[in-house]
């Protein structure tokens, strides 16, 4: 079986997102190659910001945020993982592992030529992002984290945690704008929430998205959170800027920045916030609070 490419008409007038889509090609062992979509817009000579989504999402995520960041001198870099978006989409789900997540995403970046880069790392994007910030720090000179963590598998959850994917991995229809209007406080307007189901005009498009929560390493002998653990070790000396943004109803939980603040020399003396009126998708809830603060981050 061959991947699967989104039909483009379904991209067509979507509500807020009159972006030009790109691609990359990456390497793939099985595949040989595979299309990658990422959006690039601002000037090709500012200083970037690379924006990474997470679970439910794609780059949509962000179509209220660019024009912000570009308005304030940025160049603006949000791709989609493989299976999300206008990214190809892989037929089985063991197509997908953690690490093959990553070496997808680095063989973007790299030939994107992404160096010395301001990094904001949502969900998903902190999984794969802190971990890349440890293996190649030259991508990023500063990143900004919200309600994410680097999953080594040594934190405590991991009960409640199995038995919600495998309720999520059984539903006949894998919900994605529906996850994301169940994570806002400003509920979505019916056409957003079709929107970000529009890369998936079927269940079959949607194995990426159902397999994300299976391979988040969060046991101990998973070989993702053995080499994730390796990186939290050196990311205990990470001394470029880090910069929290979480929602402040996540503060002191699981999902709260505490460990990245105590972990991370960067993370010394920035601006943090604990963003109020949000749930976990903040993005939807306080994009220009996000954007005012990245862009002062970045500047």
């Amino acid at each position: 079986m061959q991947p699967l490419r989104t039909p483009e008409e379904r991209f067509g007038n979507l509500p807020g997102f009159n972006f030009a889509p790109r691609y990359v090609s990456v390497p793939d062992d099985r595949f040989g190659s595979l299309r990658l979509h990422y959006l690039d817009e601002g000037p090709a000579s500012a200083p970037v910001i690379l924006l990474l989504h997470g679970q439910g999402c794609w780059c949509y995520l962000y179509r209220r945020m660019i024009p912000l960041l570009v308005a304030a001198g940025f160049r603006v870099i949000a791709p989609d993982y493989i299976g999300f978006g206008r990214s190809d989409k892989l037929p089985s789900t063991e197509d997908y592992t953690f690490q093959r997540h990553l070496d997808w995403l680095t063989a973007c970046l790299d030939q994107l030529g992404l160096r010395d880069v301001t990094a904001y790392l949502f969900d998903w994007g902190g999984f794969f992002g802190l971990r890349l910030a440890a293996e190649r720090p030259e991508f990023f000179a500063r990143i900004a984290l919200s309600n994410t963590m680097l999953p080594t598998g040594r934190g405590g959850g991991a009960g409640w945690f199995i038995k919600w994917r495998g309720e999520q991995f059984a539903l006949p229809k894998f919900p994605q704008g529906e996850m994301v209007n169940d994570g806002v406080v400003k509920k979505l307007a019916p056409e957003i929430i079709a929107a970000f189901d529009a890369p998936y005009p079927d269940e079959s498009y949607k194995t990426g998205p159902r397999r994300f929560p299976m391979i988040l390493p969060i046991l101990p002998d998973d070989p993702a959170a053995i080499a994730n653990f390796r990186a939290w070790e050196v990311l205990a000396n990470w001394q470029k800027p880090v910069l929290t943004l979480y929602s402040a109803a996540f503060a002191g939980s699981a999902m709260g920045p505490e460990r990245l603040l105590a972990h991370l020399p960067g993370a010394r003396g920035q601006d943090h916030a604990l963003l109020p009126d949000c749930n976990f998708y903040l993005v939807e809830d306080q994009t220009a609070e996000l954007a005012r603060r990245i862009a002062a981050f970045a500047a």
